[in-house]
């Protein structure tokens, strides 16, 4: 496949979108895409302008030959990674997912899903 402009623009590259709190308005990215950044005073004002952006990046990228990477997906992870932590950390949260009645990982999950 040709991965040309029209390529890249019809990828669903993720959006970050900001509330501009010193200006007013609203901050929009693309957190995968470096630099590509725009402002607007309304939020769909912004995605009219990020698609602008967006436009002129990848033609930068394509006339230099700069790597453009693609979007990541849900596929790209595995829901798994490792992590070591100090025993004394461990053993609290293993006592407490007893007194939960739920697995370390279970627990693990619930206290980062409250972080999030």
């Amino acid at each position: 496949m040709n991965k040309d402009l029209n390529y890249y623009m019809s990828l669903p590259y993720r959006v970050e979108v900001v509330a501009d709190k010193d200006e007013g308005g609203f901050v929009l990215r693309c957190p995968e895409l470096n630099g590509c950044v725009t402002a607007a005073k309304t939020i769909e004002e912004g995605f009219r302008l990020l698609e602008d952006a967006k436009q002129e990046w990848f033609s930068a990228c394509l006339e230099d030959h700069i790597a453009i990477p693609e979007p990541m997906g849900a596929e790209d992870y595995s829901g798994q990674f490792k992590l070591r932590l100090p025993k004394s950390l461990h053993r609290l949260l293993a006592q407490r997912s007893s007194e939960e009645g739920v697995s370390m990982n279970q627990y693990c999950v619930y206290l980062l899903s409250k972080g999030v």
